[in-house]
Formats: C-alpha cells, structure tokens, sequence
C-alpha cells in the first residue's frame, strides 16, 4: 500500500517537532554551562566582562549546535516514533500495510534535508561565529599576541617584539621535524603599534629558541641607505607547536571555503590532513543524520513490542555515547594517518547505517 501525502505530512512533523525539542533544550543547556565556565574563567581577568562572556557564548553556541544535530536527530526519533506507537498509531498503520520501511520515508528525507541544511548553511554561520569567539577567547582569557596567518600570496605572522611589533611574510615554508623555515622572507619592524622603523629581507628565516634566525639579509631604515648585514637575529615568543596551534582550526573554516583551504595549505608546505577530515566529516553528515533515525526506529519498535520507557532513554543515551567515542577513535586514527582520511570520516556513518539498517531487517523481516 501506498504512503498517503497526509500520513507523510504527520509523521514528518512529528519527527521535526521533537527533532527542534530536543536540539533548542540541548542547546540552552549547553549555552548555560558554557556561560558559567567562561565567568569561571574570566573572574580573574579585569578585562572580561559579564557582557563579553554572555557575548563570547551566544558566539560559540552556532558550533556546539553544529555537532548537536546528529544527537538531536536520535532522541528527537526515538520521542517521536515513541509517542506514535504509544497511541497505537503504528499498529494502526501497520494494519493498513504500510511497512515500517515505508513509515520511516518521511522521517529519512526530513533527516537527509536537515543534514544537507547543517552543512550549506548552518556551517558558514558556525564557523564565523567561532572564529570569531577564539579571538576573543585568545585576547581576553589566554592574553596571546602573536597570529599567525596563510593565504594565496603566502605566509604571514604577527608577533609582539621589545619594541612594539613585527609583521613577517614568506613566500613559502618548511616544517622540518622540530622547526620551521620560511623562504624570500620580508619583515616589518614596528615601534609601538604603528610607527615604522625598518624592514628586513632575507633569503630565508629559521626559527630557534626564542629568535627567527635570517640569513642573507637586508635592513632597510628611513631615510637610511639599505645594509647588506648577512645574518638578522629577531626575537620571537613562539615555537611549532604554537604556529601550528594558530592556523586556522578546520572547524573555523566553511563548508564552501575548505577545498580552496586545503589546497593553499598543502602548496604553503603544511599537512591538510585535519582539515581534509573536516571536509569528509560534513559530506557524511546527511547519511549519520539519516543513520539516526534508524537506529531511532530500532529502539522504537523494541518498545512497541516488549519494552519501556526506561529502555528508550537508556539505550538513546548509550548508543549516542558509543557513536561520539567511537567516531573519537576513528578520527583520532584518520589524523594519525593509519586509516585514509576519506574512511575514517565515512565510517562512523556508514556503521551507524548499515547497523541501523541490520535491526531494522531482523525486527521486522527476521
């Protein structure tokens, strides 16, 4: 028998109405604990206010609602098919011979759309909202100056000096295993914040400890002639870890704007593994969120059949704790390079699938 319009419109809107439950509640928690862990963390801070912290939060909520869709996409199936087959409102459609294959369509195309949404238009918003947040999380809590940036026209760091500051640009770089070089390197030297007293060229910089080593280097100084000095010492605060730690997160980075990323990255000399895996991880986003609502269905008809209330909740939040390790563990194996990236970021979904897809067979056709 054929799904009619009116029953899809039902039960797509009561899987959409306690899909927007769960995510909205989930969300004002998450934003609530958030706010009290930054006014924990800025108490000592004099420059932290209860209006920045309240800012800072609503800023990082677009992220922390980002990874709450697959979630919300559980629970929210599982109230829903919960409630339909507590009213006897499957057993009634069931008896009518719509399969629970045909039930489910609605749910899944709700669930499919939803995902598509998360990553053309939801991601854009959730990575600028975070980018901006970690700049002001690194201004105002973690007191950092130094930023460190690349582009088309290569690489480019900002840096606090004795003096005031220094701005260097490379045109490319080399991660050896404990340092960094930068190639046809030109620096701005800065007095304060904004008065120009030199710029330095060289051949190329190698970052020590504590100091940019440049080599083949030129100083030029106003109304000075250029002087060829050979080797210009800079002093600098930062290390690999920390020049790594301040590219830009993938989680900063559109849906849209990350293959054009990724490929800037590789050509600048860096590894684009973490963010290739972002990349991956969003594409797969419509298969987990149409993966949730199976293994939703799964629950459902257990407690149509023999089970409780009790069993629905358990088994939600266990299945959701065991989908976010083991997505940790893939992951975790996609960036050290054991797996190929393309896998570790399918995986996830396509087990959350194919199992999904497993219960529901031998429940209904086993």
């Amino acid at each position: 028998m054929k799904l009619s319009g009116t029953l899809s419109l039902y039960i797509g809107r009561n899987f959409l109405v306690s899909f927007l439950g769960f995510f909205f509640g989930l969300l004002t928690l998450i934003l609530l604990l958030d706010l009290i862990e930054l006014l924990r963390r800025g108490a000592s801070k004099p420059d932290a206010t209860f209006i920045l912290m309240v800012q800072m939060a609503l800023l990082k909520l677009p992220h922390m609602g980002q990874l709450l869709f697959p979630f919300a996409a559980l629970f929210g199936g599982m109230a829903a098919f919960w409630r339909l087959s507590r009213s006897q409102e499957l057993a009634v459609t069931r008896a009518a011979g719509i399969s629970v294959w045909q039930f489910l369509l609605p749910a899944l195309f709700l669930a499919l759309a939803l995902g598509i949404v998360k990553i053309t238009a939801f991601n854009p918003l959730s990575s600028a909202t975070l980018t901006r947040f970690q700049v002001m999380e690194a201004t105002l809590l973690k007191g950092q100056k130094s930023v460190f940036s690349i582009s088309g026209t290569g690489v480019w760091l900002r840096q606090s000096t004795e003096e005031g500051h220094a701005v260097i640009h490379a045109r490319n770089l080399l991660q050896h295993d404990n340092t960094v070089e930068l190639i046809n390197t030109v620096t701005f030297l800065y007095q304060g914040q904004d008065t120009f007293i030199g710029r330095v060229d060289a051949e190329r910089a190698t970052l020590g400890e504590g100091h940019w080593l440049m080599k083949n280097a030129w100083i030029n100084r106003p109304e000075t002639p250029p002087a060829d000095v050979g080797e210009f010492w800079l002093e600098t605060d930062l290390t690999l870890a920390r020049i790594q730690d301040n590219f830009a997160p993938p989680e900063t980075m559109s849906f849209w704007k990350l293959p054009d990323f990724i490929q800037t990255l590789e050509a600048a000399g860096f590894s684009a593994i973490r963010h290739r895996l972002q990349w991956h991880a969003l594409l797969a986003s419509p298969l987990l969120m149409c993966a949730m609502v199976l293994i939703a269905a799964t629950f459902t008809l257990r407690h149509s059949r023999r089970g409780t209330t009790t069993f629905i909740i358990v088994s939600g939040v266990f299945t959701g704790f065991m989908l976010y390790f083991f997505s940790d563990v893939v992951f975790a194996l996609g960036l050290s390079e054991r797996i190929p990236v393309t896998l570790a970021a399918w995986t996830p979904s396509g087990v959350a699938a194919m199992l999904g897809l497993a219960m529901l067979l031998h429940l209904e056709d086993g």
